[in-house]
């Protein structure tokens, strides 16, 4: 019985196809055929391999060139090959496990060789979730890298102040709470007296106000460089939290069907909500995808 299967050899503008019967006993017969990377090759590529009745693809994971390539297939070759009643499956390769022994990269060869290895299993393949999940990862990831950017510029604010002798992590243990930010807004405003800037922190913090006054002693003669770098620093981390505080709300609202299994996770010591989101968007709400617990690690 035939069953067709093709390879794709993905580039940024150019994807190298091949197709064969893998039905048929001796050696491939490989059909050859290459697509730009526009909108409208991809739905071109979908509409060549419907055409050829391909039943199985397999692509590589090069860069983030596959995404497109496989959500045109996604979009446009396998919902009409299920209105024929067929099955249709889609596979993404580990570039590594498709590496040729020696020699340049050869598009057509390369492509054919994802064929012939997935074919004898040789090939690692990599879990692609669906497109609402898929969506679930960019927002979280997002999130995430702006998280580890916050961290990062708070770090180099604090290394800033080190550097212009204002000793302030020494006495306040939260240099970005309220108390903290309304002096380093003095700061970068142009205040030059440490005792305002020693008047704007709370009552209740521990320091004194002489302990706060040898603190800020340095704002005296501070530079206006230090001042204009504070104040960007307080700027940049503003924007951050104002854009996390967005994707946070973009986080509840997509997996707003998925509330139960968020609070759920949520309860377990140690997690909360942000961290039951940040394991169920890679994961998925069920983790049915990964067949034993060292998939799901890995």
């Amino acid at each position: 019985m035939s069953y067709r299967i093709a390879g794709i050899d993905v580039h940024k503008k150019m994807h190298a196809l091949v197709m064969t019967d893998v039905s048929e006993d001796g050696e491939y017969t490989f059909e050859r055929c290459k697509f730009g990377g526009s909108p409208s090759d991809l739905r071109a590529m979908a509409q060549w391999l419907i055409d050829k009745g391909v039943q199985e693809v397999v692509m590589e994971s090069t860069a983030q060139y596959w995404r497109p390539v496989w959500q045109a297939l996604e979009q446009h070759w396998q919902p009409e090959c299920r209105e024929r009643g067929g099955r249709r499956l889609l596979r993404l390769a580990q570039a590594e496990s498709n590496r040729a022994r020696c020699g340049r990269k050869k598009d057509f060869e390369d492509a054919e060789r994802l064929v012939k290895r997935l074919v004898a299993g040789e090939l690692i393949l990599s879990y692609v979730p669906d497109a609402e999940q898929r969506l679930w990862r960019t927002v979280e990831g997002r999130k995430y890298q702006l998280t580890q950017d916050k961290v990062r510029m708070r770090n180099q604010l604090e290394g800033l102040l080190e550097e212009a002798h204002i000793k302030l992590t020494s006495l306040v243990s939260d240099l970005f709470g309220a108390s903290g930010r309304r002096m380093l807004h003095g700061i970068a405003e142009g205040e030059t007296d440490p005792a305002v800037l020693a008047g704007l922190a709370d009552c209740r913090l521990r320091a004194t106000q002489e302990q706060l006054c040898d603190a800020l002693g340095a704002c005296a003669q501070l530079h206006e460089a230090y001042r204009e770098l504070v104040k960007m620093s307080l700027e940049e981390l503003d924007l951050m939290e104002e854009q996390i505080a967005k994707l946070d709300k973009q986080m509840a609202e997509l997996l707003k069907a998925h509330q139960g299994a968020v609070e759920r996770l949520a309860e377990v010591p140690g997690l909360g909500a942000d961290s039951a989101q940040q394991i169920i968007a890679p994961v998925g709400p069920a983790a049915a995808a990964f067949e034993t617990a060292k998939n799901l690690a890995s």
